[in-house]
Formats: C-alpha cells, sequence, structure tokens
C-alpha cells in the first residue's frame, strides 16, 4: 500500500513539534514517492512527482505574488505537499497568500512550529516507504500463488471473481462483451441493487471507456457513478471478451488492488484460453447449482442467492421451472427453441442439462406468466411442461409440476408444451406411474386387447383410438381409419368381445380414454425415471 501524506504526518519525528495543515486538507492521501528538502525558488523545474517537499521557506519568496506562483509550480510539478518550517528563518506564521493559492488548488500547506531535523524526516519517510514496497512485493507475491492455484485447479469465473473481491475486499463483476452477468461476488446492498439494471451500468457509467471500440488491453476507466467503479478489458487473441468491474468507493484503484484487478484479468483470459468451449463451465456451474437444488441440498432462498453469483438475477420475481423433453436422433434442435425463447422474453434463468431432459428455473415478470411462457415454447416447437409460477420457496414444488406436465407432453404425437394446470386428471396418473398401480390398471382395462395385438397381424387398439376420438361417431372413425362402416362394425364387435364391454357405452368410452392415457405414459417410459439430479461419483 502507497504511504500518503496523512500517515507520514504520524510519524514519531513529526509528534516533536505543532503540525497544522493549513489547506488542501482534503488531499492528504497523496502518495509519497520521495521526500525532497528545498530552498531554492524555482524548485517545480525538479520535480518528478509525488515528493514530500521538506523547506524552512528561504526560497519561497518574500512577496504575495511570488509566494503564489511558488505554489502553483510545486503544486503543477505534481508535489504531494509541501511542509514549511514556521521558525523564524523566513516565516514565523503562514503567508496568508501561500494559504490562499494552495486551497485553491487544492494543494496540502503544512507548517511546523519549531524546526525539525530533516534528515530525520527523509529517514523516518523513507524507511516506511521502504516497508510499505516490501508488504507491496509480499502481497503481490501472495497474489500470485492465488491466482496461479486457481488456474492449476482449473477454477470458473466464479473463484476468479471471488478471489479477487476478497483481495480487493470490494464487490466485484465479471461481464462479457453483450453486458451479460457470468459472475457476481462480494456482493454489497448497494451493488444488489445496481445488479437489477446492470445493463445500464455497464453501457452508461463506462461510456468514455476505450475510445473508437479498440480493445486496449491496458485500458481502465474509472466511472464517475456511485459507487466508484474501476474495470478491466479481458482479452482474448487480442479481441475483447469482457469486463471485469470493481466497486471500491471514491478515489482510484491503485496499489496491491490495482494488481489484483490485472491479475485477475490476465488469469480468467488465460483459463478461457485453455478452455476451448468457456460455455461449457458455465454450464457446469448452472447444472451444479440445479442439481443442488433437486436432491434438497439447498432450498429455493439460497437457490436464488446462488444464482445471482453466476449472472442470473432471479430476486423478487415469480419463478417457474420448465422441464424439457430432449427428442430423440434430433441433434438437440428442440432444445436449442429453450435460450432463443428466454432469450427473446427477456427471462433469466438458469439452465442445465440433466440426462434426458433440460431443466431451466425462469423469472417472470409482470408481462411474462407462466402459461405465456408455455405458450412461446410451444410455438417454437418444444416438448415441455412448465409449472405454475410461485416464490423462491416453493422451486421444489415447481420442479415436481413441471415434471410431471413433461411427463404427459412426452407422449403427445407432436411435440407440445404444457402448463400444468392444464392437465386436469392426468395429473393423478402420472402420480400413479412412479408405481406399479398404473401399469395393473392398464392390464385390468385393456389387457386381453394389448394381448391380442401382440400376436394377430391385424391390431385392433388403432381402431380403439379412432372410435374413441370420435366420441362414438362411426362415420368419423370409418373416415379417419380409411375403411367402411361395415369393417367398422365389425371391428367393434370384436372389441366389445375382448373387453367384455360394449364401447357404445358412453361410460365405458370415458373409462377407456382414460385407460389409453394411462397406456401412453407408461409407454412412454418418461416418468417412470423422472427428470431429476444426478449425481457424480
Amino acid at each position: 500500500m502507497a504511504l500518503s501524506v496523512a500517515a507520514a504526518l504520524q510519524l514519531e519525528v513529526f509528534s516533536r513539534t505543532t503540525v497544522r495543515v493549513y489547506a488542501g486538507e482534503k488531499n492528504l492521501g497523496h502518495t509519497i514517492r520521495w521526500v525532497h528538502p528545498v530552498e531554492i525558488p524555482d524548485i517545480g523545474q525538479f520535480l518528478t512527482g509525488g515528493e514530500l517537499l521538506l523547506t524552512a521557506g528561504l526560497g519561497a519568496g518574500r512577496t504575495a505574488s511570488e509566494q503564489r506562483r511558488y505554489i502553483r509550480e510545486v503544486s503543477a510539478a505534481g508535489a504531494s505537499a509541501l511542509v514549511i518550517e514556521l521558525s523564524g528563518r523566513a516565516f514565523t506564521t503562514m503567508p496568508p497568500a501561500m494559504i490562499d493559492e494552495a486551497e485553491r488548488l487544492g494543494f496540502p500547506l503544512i507548517g511546523l512550529a519549531d524546526e525539525l531535523p530533516f534528515v530525520e524526516v527523509s529517514a523516518q519517510v523513507h524507511e516506511l516507504i521502504a516497508d510499505e514496497r516490501n508488504s507491496d512485493l509480499v502481497a503481490f507475491e501472495r497474489l500470485n500463488a492465488d491466482f496461479i492455484q486457481l488456474l492449476l485447479a482449473s477454477r470458473n469465473h466464479v473463484s476468479f471473481a471471488e478471489a479477487l473481491a476478497h483481495n480487493v475486499g470490494s464487490p466485484v463483476v465479471l461481464e462479457d462483451t453483450d453486458h451479460q452477468v457470468v459472475a457476481y461476488a462480494g456482493g454489497t446492498t448497494e451493488t444488489d441493487l445496481l445488479m437489477r439494471n446492470w445493463g445500464l451500468h455497464a453501457r452508461m457509467a463506462h461510456q468514455a471507456g476505450t475510445p473508437g471500440g479498440q480493445h486496449n488491453k491496458s485500458s481502465m476507466v474509472q466511472s464517475h457513478d456511485e459507487p466508484g467503479c474501476t474495470r478491466r478489458m479481458i482479452v482474448l487473441r487480442g479481441e475483447a471478451w469482457g469486463w471485469i468491474h470493481v466497486f471500491h468507493g471514491d478515489g482510484e484503484l491503485t496499489g496491491v488492488h490495482a494488481y489484483a484487478l490485472d491479475r485477475a484479468a490476465d488469469t480468467i483470459a488465460i483459463a478461457l484460453l485453455g478452455d476451448r468451449e468457456s460455455g461449457v463451465r458455465a454450464s457446469h456451474r448452472q447444472s451444479s447449482l440445479i442439481n443442488r437444488l433437486l436432491l434438497g441440498d439447498i432450498t429455493g432462498e439460497q437457490f436464488v442467492d446462488r444464482a445471482l453469483r453466476v449472472g442470473r438475477d432471479l430476486r423478487d420475481r415469480p419463478l417457474a421451472v420448465v422441464v424439457l423433453c430432449k427428442e430423440p436422433d434430433s441433434d438437440g434442435v428442440a432444445e436449442a427453441a429453450l435460450e432463443p425463447a428466454l432469450k427473446s422474453l427477456k427471462a433469466p434463468a438458469v439452465v442445465a442439462d440433466i440426462g434426458d431432459h433440460v431443466l431451466a428455473v425462469v423469472g417472470l415478470t409482470k408481462q411474462l406468466s407462466a402459461q405465456q411462457l408455455a405458450d412461446e415454447l410451444d410455438t417454437r416447437g418444444a416438448r415441455a411442461g412448465v409449472s405454475r409460477s410461485g416464490p423462491a420457496r416453493r422451486l421444489a414444488d415447481a420442479a415436481r409440476q413441471a415434471r410431471t406436465a413433461a411427463s404427459v407432453a412426452a407422449t403427445r404425437e407432436k411435440p407440445t408444451a404444457l402448463h400444468f394446470d392444464r392437465l386436469g386428471v392426468l395429473r393423478l396418473l402420472v402420480a400413479l406411474a412412479e408405481g406399479p398401480e398404473l401399469r395393473r390398471y392398464v392390464d385390468d382395462e385393456l389387457g386381453p386387447l394389448l394381448r391380442h395385438d401382440a400376436t394377430e397381424a391385424n391390431p385392433l387398439l388403432p381402431t380403439l383410438r379412432a372410435y374413441l376420438a370420435a366420441d362414438g361417431n362411426k362415420s368419423r372413425a370409418a373416415e379417419t381409419l380409411f375403411i367402411q362402416r361395415r369393417t367398422l362394425y365389425y371391428r367393434i364387435e370384436r372389441l366389445n368381445s375382448l373387453l367384455g364391454r360394449s364401447v357404445d357405452d358412453p361410460e365405458v368410452r370415458g373409462g377407456l380414454s382414460l385407460a389409453l392415457r394411462a397406456l401412453d405414459l407408461v409407454e412412454s417410459g418418461q416418468q417412470l425415471q423422472p427428470p431429476g439430479p444426478t449425481r457424480r461419483t
């Protein structure tokens, strides 16, 4: 950490006399790079910045205009502060012209009531500067070791952001070039609020950033909004991958903290270069989060809190769960509809691949209901189930509802996205399918017919389906099957004989319709292995 003027004034040597700050008190945080005793009037031309000037005032001039010029020159040269002995060699009181000019410039002007051996001041300050530099070197080595360990352990973006937040003691946000947050660590109430409209900060607060769209690796921007923020570009192969932001409050990010930001950006870039599929890690983090929710390792509220760390802000929103069935031999076509659908709806979501299904926890809005989400997925040709909307504490229930709806959607001939509330009595069938009872029910109702079709060349199940779909209308059923009515009559007689009931009876048709739904669930195999978490061994 750099040595400031304020810290130097606390040294033992200054305790031997009365020290008074006459001007520039707000800038006592100026960094001291060197201590320099001076007694010549044109010292400004020999300064390089960061000097603590010690003088008896012999070169400061006798007239007000000379004294003002002296202050202007040392301030313009970048001196950290001017310390003047008021022991009588040149002044017994601080000249008003110097005070006025220093106050106007915000330049620290300090008076000493008595003489002090400047050599001791120099020795103590330089010793402290050396100690600070040694401390910085130790801190630099520790930072290097921390980030190298993360690299060697193949840690993810969240780990790098958390390490940086820990080292600087400030919130950190990692975003990509589309201003999508991919990691958030060390959050405060203030930055939590900022995250609700992250795009505004990313686009507006840093609009004075790298000009012309050039990807300058060393570009660093200090924003002027509250809280103060410094960001650092992450560059891969000469192109911008994203930005890492540190919200450090007032002032600039300097010293070890600035170095930590640089190292974090560089090591993230190295990690990305070593990971050809950088999106895979983000997917793994989301999958892990959803698995923990489904396993009951974390509550819904904890899920929402952790989702924010990976850039998914689900706070203060009604939540819905989507379970999407992967179509066999579809090369991911159906599930590929999920991401663009969520993007077009501007709905934040945590998405995970859990085997034969894709599960997403989606944040809804006043303009987007769970039913509208289901309609959008249906339009895009997704075979999916969508839960009711609810608070975070009901996420476990929502996951069960979405699984139930997805199980029914899996039995449909065409891809369909179903909302849980539209299942009706099918919800009961899905629940029964988790045990052997549904298979027994199907066998009791349709067993003779199924055994017939398993051994005969002309199955009767399609005829039963068509007849039930036509609600007992023989003409429509015959047209659907492309057969003559006389043939249909014969098949109906065979059905009545096999089932031991008349399919002309409306109550019988109702029971058989339910049995056929149950058969579809059993044959689909979807609910027999309900979508859920995958434990890693």
